[in-house]
């Protein structure tokens, strides 16, 4: 059995079939002029009065008994015969000559005797035999001629055999004698103007090699010759692609290029050649048309800051001093790629790109069976639901394709700047220290990053968690203590946020560990209102006395500020008992806050610092 091959379905012709040659070209019906088809419309209209209808209606009640006599006959177009029907009747007259019951094809006498001319029927039937002989001799020189050709060059595949292949990946039509294609991308909904048209035909003996490439076939692989040879026009030769780059200040932050992968290398058959030139064909053209409609896109948004479309590039607006670049690229030769390449901004607008094919081809249904019509499924539940004029015009508003990729391009902009604050943080402040976890599972215009606040060695202690919302221009930052700010694209306004997080850190852990060394916590305030005045925010305190309760530790803290201890210590030395003041219990309050020279304790840490400080207070 046969194994199935798949054959891509061309679309409907336009116009109808009239006749078909005996060589199997097809002649179709002429499409109607301008002229035409305003005279056919201009039949159908009645430019008759009421004066001409009462006349007209008086000569037909005389003439009503002629005109039930006739019968009107419509016009119809004539059939002519074509090859089909020509064969068919002479089938069936063959049919009827083989059944003796039916027909005798027997000689008839004539009554009139003809002289026979032997010289005449040897001459007819001498040109007869030379006339079929010419063309079982024309019909061996071409089989021996291909013959001789297979055998000269067995790696020469079929041509027939290729056409079909070909034919399973790209629209082919024939054309009288000639096998065109089309590269567009019509059946998308596309309205470029480019012609995508390529041209297939039998390549010659001296010409069936493809040119020598060592990205086409594989290190040590025999070279298969191809028996088709594409002629693609010359506007899509070479290697085409969309260059996107955000700079800023003349420095490039980061690029992305958009075109299709190259073929596999290792190739080891004739498609590689023609396959690999008409996917890089199609790929100049999916550029081309990609960037027209972005640049159409630009002149038509209304930006704060215009865009602007000189030549091919486009200029966008991301943020002050930040713009966004989209170029159309064209070289004869693949470029290496620069080392500053995004690929997830690359892979985000290649998913772009995809979702809009996806969308453009898959319309929801009901739709026509043969348009690439339909309506959404919001709109068919606009009457049954009822909605507004404020939701229908709601339904109507889409983003373009090129606010999108602004979309995108500033949430990188903005997840860039947000991974350079955090790990100048983490570099500049060692303790305590500063993790963070970036979701791997991101959209393309939001990402979540989880930053850990911890100090080494007592991890288990105490932990502060901070998770990021990064989005287009703003950031949700959500706190351990369920807070949620909203910040916007300015650096500082998360190194601040960071900063003051660290602060409250310190005294959180500095509470746990007091709960675990016996202390207890006189007072804590998050925003103390006392002291010197911090540059940004507010500055932490805690207040822990010694299980016996002679020894008070007092710590403040502040985002820009170094840390403060001070201690009290009771009995106070510097009690004396007079006769106003007999009862000897005054002397256990608290003297006067003596601070500590907190540069100079060893340890580790912050924390590893106050351990060993309430150690040895509690051992005094």
């Amino acid at each position: 059995m046969a194994m199935p091959v798949s054959v891509s379905v061309e679309v409907a012709i336009e116009n109808h079939i009239q006749e078909i040659s005996y060589d199997g070209q097809e002649v179709f019906v002429q499409p109607l002029s301008m002229s035409e088809n305003l005279s056919k419309l201009a039949q159908k209209i009645d430019f008759k009065t009421d004066d001409d209808n009462n006349k007209a209606s008086e000569l037909a009640e005389g003439a009503k008994e002629d005109d039930e006599s006739k019968e009107i006959v419509p016009f119809q177009q004539p059939i002519w015969p074509n090859s089909l029907t020509e064969v068919s009747v002479l089938l069936d007259v063959l049919n009827v000559a083989k059944e003796k019951r039916y027909l005798v094809l027997d000689p008839v006498t004539p009554d009139v005797s003809v002289e026979p001319k032997p010289l005449a029927q040897l001459y007819a039937k001498k040109k007869s035999l030379a006339g079929a002989a010419n063309i079982l001799l024309n019909g061996a020189e071409r089989l021996r001629t291909c013959q001789m050709e297979m055998s000269r060059n067995r790696n020469v595949p079929d041509f027939h055999l290729e056409l079909l292949r070909l034919r399973q990946n790209w629209r082919l039509k024939k054309v009288g004698t000639t096998i065109l294609g089309d590269l567009s991308y019509k059946t998308a909904g596309s309205r470029f103007w480019q012609n995508g048209v390529f041209e297939v035909t039998k390549s010659e003996e001296s010409n069936a090699s493809p040119p020598p490439s060592p990205n086409n076939y594989g290190v040590g692989a025999p070279r298969l010759e191809s028996a088709l040879k594409v002629t693609v026009p010359s506007e899509l030769e070479g290697i085409s692609y969309i260059q996107v780059t955000i700079q800023k200040d003349q420095e490039n932050l980061c690029s992305a290029r958009l075109t299709i992968p190259n073929p596999q290398s290792g190739v080891n058959n004739s498609e590689g050649y023609w396959q690999q030139k008409l996917e890089a064909a199609q790929n100049v053209l999916f550029c081309k048309e990609l960037f027209a409609q972005l640049a159409r896109e630009a002149v038509q948004l209304q930006a704060p800051i215009p865009h602007m479309v000189v030549s091919n590039q486009i200029t966008a607006s991301l943020f002050p001093g930040i713009q966004l670049i989209v170029g159309l690229c064209h070289s004869s030769s693949q470029e290496k790629k620069k080392p500053d390449h995004n690929h997830v901004l690359e892979h985000s607008l290649h998913q772009l790109l995809r979702e809009v094919h996806h969308n453009t081809m898959h319309h929801p249904m009901p739709h026509p069976a043969t348009a690439m019509l339909g309506v959404s499924k919001r709109r068919r539940l606009a009457g049954p639901e009822a909605f507004d004029r404020h939701a229908l015009l709601e339904m109507t508003k889409s983003e373009t394709l090129l606010e999108q990729i602004i979309k995108q391009a500033q949430h990188v902009v903005l997840r860039l700047r947000t991974m350079y604050v955090i790990d100048t943080l983490a570099r500049e402040i060692k303790d305590p220290l500063i993790v963070a976890h970036w979701n791997c599972l991101n959209s393309p215009t939001q990402s979540c990053v989880k930053i850990n606040i911890v100090t080494h060695g007592y991890e288990t202690v105490c932990r502060t968690s901070l998770i990021v919302h990064v989005r287009e221009k703003t950031l949700k930052a959500i706190c351990r203590d369920g807070k949620v700010m909203q910040m916007s694209y300015e650096p500082q306004e998360l190194r601040d946020l960071i900063l003051c997080q660290i602060s409250q850190h310190q005294v959180t852990a500095v509470q746990a560990l007091s709960k675990l060394m016996g202390w207890q916590i006189l007072a804590s305030s998050n925003n103390l209102g006392i002291g010197p005045v911090e540059p940004l925010g507010n500055a932490s305190s805690v207040v822990m006395a010694s299980p016996s309760g002679d020894r008070v530790i007092i710590l403040r803290c502040g985002p820009n500020t170094s840390f403060q201890v001070f201690i009290q210590s009771s009995p106070r030395k510097d009690f004396y008992p007079s006769q106003l003041v007999k009862d000897m219990r005054w002397e256990n309050l608290g003297g006067n806050s003596r601070e500590i020279r907190w540069d100079k304790m060893e340890g580790r840490n912050f924390l590893n610092r106050v351990e060993m400080l309430m150690a040895s207070l509690t051992s005094c």
